[in-house]
């Protein structure tokens, strides 16, 4: 089995089209070692050059707050007063570690996203 390392976009789109062909490979069969060795070469180049950032600390709680039909009083008993809640999501004032433990405890929002550096608006 003869496989060679993704170097460049071609590289990729070819690799990509052979997985399309693997798709119903056998497990512990050839093709199926093909195939894994060739997703885990597909991943690996794709986190490279295409890597995920998280949302912006506002973003995710607004994502949050959409998902679950929250509203900004709900936010309440994890960041503060109403007046506090507002300022946060209007970025007039960055998130505390107090309410980034408790929005993630309180909501299972990545505390990974609620710790990025927000752009406040000047």
């Amino acid at each position: 089995m003869e496989i060679a390392p993704i170097k460049t976009r071609r590289d990729y789109r070819r690799t990509l089209k052979e997985i399309e062909t693997l798709m119903g490979a056998r497990r512990n069969t050839p093709q199926g070692d093909r195939l894994d060795i060739l997703v885990t070469l597909v991943e690996a180049w794709e986190a490279k050059n295409f890597p995920l950032d998280f949302p912006d600390p506002v973003e995710a709680i607004k994502y949050h707050m959409d998902q679950r039909g929250l509203e900004p009083r709900d936010l309440i008993r994890f960041i503060g007063s109403r007046n506090r809640v507002h300022e946060i999501l209007n970025r007039r004032r960055p998130l505390t570690l107090t309410m980034i433990r408790r929005l993630h405890e309180g909501l299972g929002i990545p505390a990974e996203s609620l710790i990025k550096a927000t752009d406040r608006a000047a």
